[in-house]
């Protein structure tokens, strides 16, 4: 990773309806109460473009809320080639994630994808894809993805540029 500050992320998951838009909106949330609200370029995307243009899955909206955090005016999107150029940083939410990531960048770009957990918290683990399971489930990823956005925050609030904005898939 280049000593270039990160001022804009990109959270990834496969279909972005139910970790990498919680993990935006988590980080958002983390980031603001930081007072570093916009400071920072957000948003949330998948690998996969199935669910282009729905908003989270349900339960993901509602573990959100349950701690404060909306992120039902989220929409899903695929990555972009633009993407590749528009963030510093690109979060897979698992290895097969970060995977696909690294082999649709373009080279100058593979150094941006991480996986999120490992960048973030220094553990090679994945943040489990919690769509075929219950409530329990989405409420361990929320509580894996705020203890994540802590430590990322943490991370990056000595790297960050006062000049940047903030932009999301909400806007």
């Amino acid at each position: 990773m280049s000593i270039k500050p990160i001022n804009s992320v990109l959270f990834v998951c496969l279909g972005n309806i139910c970790r990498s838009p919680l993990a935006e909106g988590v980080f958002r949330a983390v980031w603001a109460e930081r007072g570093r609200g916009h400071e920072m370029l957000l948003d949330s995307a998948g690998t996969g473009g199935w669910h282009a243009g729905q908003e989270p899955d349900r339960r993901s909206i509602a573990v959100a809320a349950k701690h404060g955090v909306d992120i039902s005016g989220q929409r899903a999107r695929k990555v972009l080639p633009e993407d590749f150029s528009r963030f510093d940083l690109m979060l897979g939410m698992d290895r097969a994630n970060a995977r696909d990531l690294k082999a649709l960048a373009p080279q100058a770009a593979r150094d941006r994808v991480h996986l999120y957990l490992d960048f973030a918290m220094g553990r090679a683990a994945d943040v489990p894809d919690p769509y075929y399971d219950g409530a329990e489930a989405f409420a361990s990823v929320y509580r894996m993805i705020r203890e994540a956005s802590e430590a990322l925050a943490k991370r990056l609030e000595a790297s960050v540029s006062p000049t940047s904005g903030q932009a999301s898939s909400t806007m």
